[in-house]
């Protein structure tokens, strides 16, 4: 059973880390122009998981993992304590945390990455229109 416990972890690293490329992936973009192919889908999926309320395939396994791992007699841990707070923000508000603070944070990574893609299409076109002179 500890196994599952193990397994819930990593699920909860990779939702962590997911959650990072889709708020700071389009910088990535500034260096490697290809990695725009894999932002694009993710940073979209960010938001519109925000905007629509929905619940990300990521927290399904996550939870059926912990609920699989409940027999292992492991109580809390790093992952629980500092991890889980900063993927679900509800555990830190009692009352549970506010539809429209996701709206909010949708909001603020959209226009983060519209952002920097704007700013990575001015440095591409502007070379080029130079060239043109």
């Amino acid at each position: 059973m500890a196994i599952y416990r193990f397994l819930a972890d990593g699920a909860v690293i990779v939702h962590l880390l997911f959650i990072l490329f889709v708020v700071g992936g389009g910088l990535l973009v500034f260096r490697w122009p290809k990695v725009a192919i894999a932002h694009i889908p993710a940073f979209l999926w960010g938001v519109m998981i925000e905007f629509a309320g929905w619940i990300c395939p990521l927290t399904y396994l996550e939870n059926d993992l912990r609920r699989r791992a409940a027999a292992a007699g492991y109580d809390g841990g790093f992952v629980e304590h500092y991890i889980l707070p900063v993927i679900y923000p509800d555990l830190l508000f009692p009352g549970g945390f506010p539809a429209s603070g996701f709206i909010v944070i949708g909001i603020a990574v959209l226009l983060l990455n519209l952002t920097v893609y704007w700013q990575v299409w001015r440095r591409r076109v502007r070379p080029q229109s130079r060239r043109n002179r």
